[in-house]
């Protein structure tokens, strides 16, 4: 089996891992964990949503959340080589992106999104796909001019909650559509844990030969059934670079329910138990590919110090079992 030998990786716990959290996470620990990530040698982080706080209180707190980071003395001799993201769904936040941006403390890497189901993408956008497709072709250019890197991400390739199966090669068109319109780079997204390791290893395959920029495409599984690593492994045979996930595996759909409050979020929750919804799991993944011998370029054991922090931040046990059993021992106990 062939493996790269040097990968990617980006951690998106301080946004998408806590998005789904029932309880708002105070501020000073988002900052902790973003700082702290950057320490153990994340490139790339997502911090927070540029969207209207009023259906999503958990990023209420995203313009200190912003200034914190660039400020902040701890990281202050790292922070030039960090990217850091904000998701950006419409046109306020884009253009909300764009401002800060330009007064020094915004993001350097904002995210919009599009569903290859119609009704998903309808709903996490509140745009028709031809709409969105208008939207993002104006707004781009602009942010691309204002210095912003942008992401262009690709959902439901694998299935949808909704509707149900999807068209893979769908997908890839919409990934070659990002290009087309001035994306640097493209999400590939599982948002619902439908895929399969052999429906995963067609799809980068599939995608590698369409754009053979593997540099460019990142990678993104939920686990919500179990299978977010072999989703990891079939990736790397098909030569993907790049990978996302979350401390503990948490997070997904934005919560309906904050600190006792109902809130909008995206609406109902799409699965019978929200506590099964997140990604795969940061230190797992870590562990994973460092007893494999892939570089990942990140201190392992401060990844797992961070990892048990989270999960006293968030005040329960989490799905990393490398949090749980440790790395394996490199050298002899000496132990019978």
């Amino acid at each position: 089996m062939n493996y790269p030998k040097k990968v990617t990786l980006g951690d998106i716990t301080v946004r998408d891992g806590f998005q789904h959290e029932e309880n708002f996470i105070q501020t000073e620990a988002k900052i902790w964990v973003a700082e702290q990530l950057i320490l153990a040698g994340y490139k790339h982080i997502e911090l927070t949503n540029l969207g209207n706080p009023q259906g999503m209180p958990q990023f209420k707190d995203a313009d200190v959340l912003l200034k914190a980071i660039r400020s902040s003395k701890k990281v202050s001799h790292l922070i030039d080589s960090v990217s850091i993201t904000a998701i950006t769904i419409r046109e306020k936040a884009i253009e909300r992106a764009i401002q800060a941006k330009k007064e020094g403390w915004g993001p350097n890497r904002i995210l919009l999104m599009v569903s290859t189901s119609e009704s998903h993408h309808q709903k996490n956008s509140g745009l028709s796909l031809a709409e969105y497709w208008k939207m993002a072709g104006k707004w781009i250019p602009l942010a691309r001019e204002a210095g912003l890197k942008v992401n262009g991400t690709v959902s439901t390739i694998w299935g949808c909650p909704i509707e149900g199966p999807t068209e893979m090669s769908k997908a890839i068109e919409f990934a070659k559509r990002w290009f087309e319109i001035g994306a640097s780079d493209v999400e590939h997204a599982d948002h619902d844990g439908s895929a399969t390791p052999d429906r995963v290893y067609k799809y980068y395959s599939m995608l590698l030969d369409a754009i053979p920029r593997p540099e460019k495409q990142i990678v993104h599984f939920h686990t919500t059934r179990g299978w977010g690593l072999a989703n990891v492994l079939a990736a790397l045979q098909a030569g993907m670079l790049n990978f996302e996930s979350t401390m503990g595996g948490i997070g997904g759909q934005p919560a309906n329910f904050v600190s006792g409050v109902p809130v909008s979020g995206t609406g109902s929750y799409y699965y019978k138990d929200p506590n099964i919804t997140g990604l795969v799991s940061t230190e797992d993944m870590v562990v994973m590919m460092d007893e494999m011998g892939i570089d990942t370029g990140l201190d392992v054991d401060k990844v797992l110090e961070i990892g048990s922090m989270v999960e006293r931040i968030v005040g329960r046990r989490l799905r990393s079992e490398a949090i749980k059993n440790g790395r394996i021992p490199k050298n002899l106990t000496g132990r019978g």
